[in-house]
Order: structure tokens, then C-alpha cells, then sequence
């Protein structure tokens, strides 16, 4: 994070701080407008410099790698789930390049264009290839079916983890909600997590009361454990093409098939508008519709 600021002696320096250090250097100049424009080279310089590298180096563009450190630990304004999620795109990215799933995919090709952008706007590099499909993504319409749900809450042998599954179907809680629970975020009828969105209040009903109060020891679970454990549990019980999140999913649609209103749903999953619900369900509600004449 770089500020510009004034001393007393009229003279404007730049101060830089990444990752807990901070370098400050003067720009030479009385004139805001010099300063503004020396202070982007200047900022690559300090950022190089507390990276540690060397004179000649910088000279250079820097490196994606570096591109990528320093976009993530600018303040964006962004919620601390959203850089954890964008830190995850990115770091899966450089390892592994574009992962194949279309919604992971275009979600990290968005991700590495802005980053490109960024670095770009701040002078870190002279030009970028842009990565195009971003857009092309899939809506996923998978739920689970009565059978699967009662295999899910009966066979998998696991308790800790079996009572994991249900109070994330009981809940339609995503994954990173309820992976680590506080005990003092338990309230009376809710548990207190941060979502997407920021902090917000997950509703328990009376199934996921007696889960939570069952448990001597509260989860805490890893996003991949959470993930390869589901799937494995599913091939052993034959459950084809199921992902832990097609429990908040099934969660969602099973309240609006009984009638419940898009507006309380939407609540319930914590989206930011009860367009987000309508966008998520309009495609499954579809082939739910009985038979009809015209």
C-alpha cells in the first residue's frame, strides 16, 4: 500500500508498506503534480527493493509471480474470503495453469485479467496477453435426489463427518461457513459465520439444533479435506457426479418446491439480492413444472 505525503520542508515522499515493512523515499520535488506523476516508478523501485531484489532487476518488469504477491496484498477493499479465494484461483493457477472445471476456470481467468490490469495501471509491467472466457461459465444443476440424501445422513460411517453433511443440508450453509465453528458464534436458533458477503446469521432449525448439540467437538475441517472426503464418501455409496456444494443447492430448492418464497430462500442462503436466488433456481424450477396445455 503506497501513500503520497508532504514534509515540512515542502519536498513529497512516497511511503510503501508490503507485508508488514514499510520504505519510504523522497520524490524530490515541491510539485504535486511531478510527484504524482514519479510516484508509480518510484513505488516499483521501494516494492523491489523490499522484495529484495537488485539494482539491475530494477530495470525490469516484474515477474507475474511478483505481480500476483503484490496485487493481493494491496487493499482492494475487499472482504477477507474474497483475497483468500482470489489468493486460492491464483496460486492453483501458477501451479497447475487453467484448472478444466468451466465456472473454476472462467472465475480464474477473470482473476488473472485483473490482476494483469493492475499491474499494468501501476507501471509493473509494459503489456499483458489478455486470457479470454471469462464469461464462459456453467450454471451447475445438480441436487440430490431423497435416497441420495437419506444414504448421505445414514451410511457414511464417519459420524463426525455424516453429521457434518446433514447440518450443511439442514442449513444450505456453503462449505467455508461451518468448516470451523467458534462455539461462542452458536447463538439461540443461529450461528453467527462469514460468508461471501460479509458476516451473517445461519439459521438453525430444529434438525440442525440436535446436530450442534450432539457435537463434543465442533468441526475443523480444511476446504480440500471437506471436498475429497465428500466425493470419496459418494463413490462408495454410488452417488454419480456429487459435489458438497450441491447440498445448498438441493437445500434451496427443496424449501421453494414446498412452497417457501424466493424472498425467505434467498435469506436463508445469505445471497446479496433475491436476484441472485431467482438466477440460481430459475433453471431448475423449470423441469419442475408439470405438464400443461395451450
Amino acid at each position: 500500500m503506497a501513500s503520497l505525503y508532504k514534509k515540512a520542508s515542502g519536498i513529497y515522499y512516497l511511503s510503501v508498506k508490503f507485508q508488514g515493512k514499510r520504505m519510504t523515499r523522497s520524490l524530490g520535488t515541491r510539485f504535486i503534480k511531478t510527484a504524482s506523476d514519479l510516484a508509480p516508478d518510484m513505488e516499483k523501485t521501494i516494492l523491489l527493493s523490499l522484495l529484495g531484489a537488485n539494482g539491475e532487476e530494477a530495470k525490469k518488469e516484474l515477474s507475474f509471480k511478483q505481480c500476483v504477491e503484490l496485487y493481493l496484498s494491496e487493499d482492494h477493499n475487499w472482504k477477507p474470503i474474497t483475497r483468500q479465494r482470489y489468493r486460492y484461483l491464483m496460486n492453483n493457477y501458477m501451479a497447475n495453469g487453467l484448472p478444466d472445471n468451466p465456472t473454476t476456470r472462467a472465475m480464474t481467468i477473470r482473476t488473472v485479467n485483473a490482476c494483469n490490469r493492475w499491474s499494468k495501471k501501476k507501471r509493473y509491467i509494459k503489456s499483458y496477453t489478455y486470457l479470454k472466457g471469462g464469461s464462459n461459465f456453467e450454471m451447475r444443476t445438480r441436487v440430490l435426489s431423497e435416497h441420495e440424501l437419506a444414504l448421505l445422513f445414514t451410511a457414511i460411517k464417519d459420524k463426525q463427518f455424516r453429521d457434518f453433511v446433514q447440518l450443511a443440508y439442514c442449513t444450505g450453509a456453503r462449505s467455508g461457513e461451518i468448516r470451523c465453528i467458534p462455539r461462542e458464534n452458536i447463538k439461540n436458533g443461529y450461528i453467527v459465520v462469514n460468508g461471501k458477503t460479509g458476516e451473517r446469521m445461519v439459521k438453525l432449525n430444529s434438525q440442525a439444533q440436535v446436530i450442534i448439540k450432539q457435537q463434543d467437538i465442533l468441526w475443523s475441517y480444511s476446504k480440500d479435506f471437506v471436498s475429497h472426503k465428500f466425493k470419496k464418501e459418494c463413490r462408495k455409496l454410488g452417488i454419480k457426479d456429487a459435489r458438497f456444494h450441491d447440498l445448498r443447492r438441493t437445500f434451496g430448492l427443496n424449501l421453494i418446491k414446498q412452497g417457501m418464497s424466493i424472498y425467505k430462500v434467498s435469506k436463508l442462503l445469505g445471497h446479496s439480492s433475491v436476484r441472485t436466488t431467482e438466477q440460481h433456481y430459475a433453471p431448475l424450477l423449470t423441469v419442475e413444472i408439470e405438464d400443461f396445455e395451450l
